[in-house]
Order: structure tokens, then C-alpha cells, then sequence
């Protein structure tokens, strides 16, 4: 059945049209009156709902009963991670939304290769969250990855979530991601930080440790900046 992303409050026998992209959405899947979907607003469960008017541009709709079907990691996982190439950045914000990711921060870092800031950060910061959204209905997920405002790497330093904080490194002294795992309470949630290409610069590094940053290493090969967080959300997952 298809599912469709609405941002707005959600109650059994409700008629309303959908948001502009989601009726877009469904003209474009040809659905017509009748038509059964399913719904979610990011707060948790699921609608059934029936399509009940096709205009030229507008689709309205009666919402059935809830579903409190939940489909989130068994631990919730923080990613924060420095700005990379624009394309990459989308890649891995739509991978770590489907492999449940509880939050993304984006971190302006040394070495990143892409520097917003003002209106440009908002658009993005937008345009991310809809691209999770957009993986929240393709993979059955009813709560949105909370794409989080960019913040400079020592500003984040200063405000990271509780939990288990562990850096990704290519140190080879460092211990493997499995061996903290099996030391891990399977609850507890976990804040990954990674870097951008190029990683982070030593100095950053010490810094996150200094901040109880553990470094953790995912073997011996050496995997790009939008591959090695998704390497460890499907070891946590």
C-alpha cells in the first residue's frame, strides 16, 4: 500500500487534503477515489486512509484507523557527522534514515567540503529532512530522522547527547566497533561522530576524545566519509 509523509495532525474520520507533495506523489502513481493508502505524521503509528477526491492538482482524503505499528532500531543512535559533498551528504541521510538512525547532526569541521551558512544551511537542513522523510516511506518507517541544525565541530563538542560516545578512526590501535558493542547494555544509546572526506584533523580528534569520544575502528580497510557511519548503524542494527 502506498505510504505518503503528512506533517499535520492525524484522527480517525478526519477528511483533508493532502500536503502538496504528497498529492503530487499520488497523481503521479495514478491512484484514483478509492484508492486505499497509508498515512504517518512522524509522531509514531500509522493511518489507514482512503482517497475520496482527485482534483487537477488536489487530493483529499478520509483517515481510517490508527496502526501503532513501530519500526524503529532496538537502541537509539546519534550520528554526527562533518559537511561533506553535497550529493554524498543526501546519500547518507537517506541510508541512515532506512537504517534507523535516531538523529543526524551535520558538523562544519576542518576539512569538510561543504560550508553552509544563514539561508543556504536552512534550505539544506530542509531539503535533508524531506529526503528522510521520502526514505521513511519507502522503508516503513513511521518517525522521521531528526535532521539537526549544522553546528561547528567545538560547538558540538559542548552540547553532545547522553550516551555511549564512541569516534570513528582509522587508528589500527584502536578497538574494534564489535568488541564496544558486546560491552554495550543493548538499550543505551549511542552517538557516532565521524568525519568528513579527508577525516578529521588531529587536533579534532583529541579534542573528541578529551570530550569522552572512545575511537573505534571498523577493520582494516579504509572506507569513505559516507560509508564508515553507515558501516556501524548496521552493526548497531
Amino acid at each position: 500500500m502506498p505510504r505518503f509523509h503528512v506533517p499535520l495532525p492525524l484522527a480517525e474520520g478526519a477528511q483533508l487534503a493532502l500536503p502538496a507533495g504528497a498529492a503530487r506523489h499520488v497523481q503521479v502513481l495514478r491512484l484514483q477515489p478509492g484508492a486505499e493508502v497509508t498515512l504517518f505524521n512522524g509522531a509514531g503509528g500509522e493511518w489507514q486512509a482512503r482517497i475520496t477526491r482527485m482534483g487537477r492538482s488536489e487530493v483529499e482524503v478520509v483517515v481510517g484507523p490508527h496502526h501503532a505499528a513501530e519500526r524503529e532500531a532496538a537502541r537509539p543512535v546519534h550520528l554526527a557527522v562533518g559537511l561533506m559533498a553535497a550529493e554524498r551528504m543526501d546519500w547518507l541521510v537517506e541510508k541512515a534514515t532506512e537504517l534507523g538512525a535516531t538523529s543526524l547532526t551535520p558538523l562544519l569541521s576542518a576539512r569538510s567540503s561543504l560550508r553552509l551558512s544563514g539561508e543556504r544551511a536552512a534550505r539544506k537542513r530542509a531539503h535533508w529532512q524531506a529526503v528522510a522523510a521520502a526514505a521513511c516511506e519507502q522503508s516503513g518507517r513511521n518517525r522521521l530522522l531528526d535532521v539537526r541544525e549544522q553546528l561547528t565541530f567545538q560547538e558540538y563538542l559542548g552540547q553532545v547527547p547522553e550516551g555511549a560516545r564512541w569516534l570513528l578512526s582509522l587508528d589500527p590501535a584502536a578497538p574494534p566497533l564489535r568488541q564496544r558493542l558486546a560491552a554495550q547494555a543493548a538499550p543505551d544509546p549511542v552517538i557516532l561522530l565521524s568525519g568528513p572526506e579527508g577525516g578529521l584533523e588531529p587536533a579534532e580528534q583529541a579534542a573528541a576524545q578529551r570530550a569522552s569520544f572512545a575511537p573505534v575502528t571498523l577493520g582494516p580497510r579504509v572506507l569513505r566519509a559516507e560509508t564508515a557511519p553507515l558501516a556501524a548503524l548496521a552493526a548497531l542494527a
